[in-house]
């Protein structure tokens, strides 16, 4: 009865940040090894403070050094998803997420008619050649700069089209090795170098070209398009994960609500 009666309104928004905070964070680790981790340690936690409550002074402090010991090993063990949590803060788009731009409409159909026009011709091409099993690595910037990439290869400046990106992966082209970068409409870089994922969980009929997508999207919020040289299948890799499509309209429509 006391509790209810001392309990305040910010009390509930307490509660409700630090369930909000939990749930971005089992997000994060879902479908990983962390996870087992993750869960392990909530378990200590919960014995630690029962062995507190029961006086098991001899347990509790081994229990309490753990976990005060435990923080740097977590920075070690967690340092790819403490890394997507930050960057998931830090990227954050305001006028993205809450809309901002619908209340100015001739700015937002502008920059969906960009969009539209970009992921139409990058999705087509990827289409094109796939079909001649011609390996491309596509990415697409949104709000991290990619400027730590771009030095690594040749800088350019064209408007995206595809029959501009075709010639760049064509199999005896001297800019078919590497990534194309690609900022707004613009190719800004090709034969770039990305960071390659040590991630284990990534099937080995994956080559090289899939590892650097999922480091890239790993380590920045960029998107990219894999096209695979061996089968010409089309992948498309987010937060350091394959995003799953039945066909090229949904992959057009994802890719396009992805860039708006």
């Amino acid at each position: 009865m006391d509790i209810l009666e001392n309990f305040r309104i910010l009390d509930l928004v307490d509660i409700l940040l630090v369930a909000t905070l939990l749930y971005y964070l089992y997000k994060l680790v879902k479908g990983t090894v962390a996870i087992n981790i993750f869960l392990g340690i909530c378990i200590i936690w919960v014995m630690w403070k029962i062995t507190q409550l029961l006086q098991m002074e001899m347990l509790s402090t081994i229990l309490g050094q753990f976990i005060g010991a435990g923080m740097f090993a977590l920075i070690v063990v967690f340092q790819q998803e403490i890394r997507k949590f930050l960057l998931m803060i830090g990227s954050t788009n305001i006028g993205r997420k809450t809309g901002i731009l619908k209340h100015f409409k001739f700015l937002h159909d502008e920059a969906q008619d960009s969009s539209k026009t970009k992921v139409e011709e990058i999705i087509d091409a990827c289409d094109k050649m796939g079909k001649v099993r011609t390996g491309a690595l596509i990415v697409i910037q949104r709000t991290t700069h990619l400027d730590f990439v771009k030095q690594t290869g040749d800088q350019m400046n064209i408007e995206v089209n595809r029959p501009i990106l075709e010639s760049i992966f064509f199999k005896n082209s001297t800019l078919h090795d590497g990534a194309v970068i690609i900022e707004d409409n613009t190719i800004v870089a090709t034969r770039a170098i990305l960071p390659v994922s040590n991630e284990r969980n990534i099937p080995l009929r994956f080559g090289l070209r899939h590892r650097a997508a999922v480091g890239i999207t790993e380590k920045t919020d960029a998107v990219a398009l894999v096209v695979s040289e061996e089968t010409g299948n089309i992948s498309y890799l987010k937060d350091g994960e394959f995003v799953l499509f039945k066909n090229l309209t949904e992959l057009i429509e994802i890719l396009r609500k992805d860039l708006s």
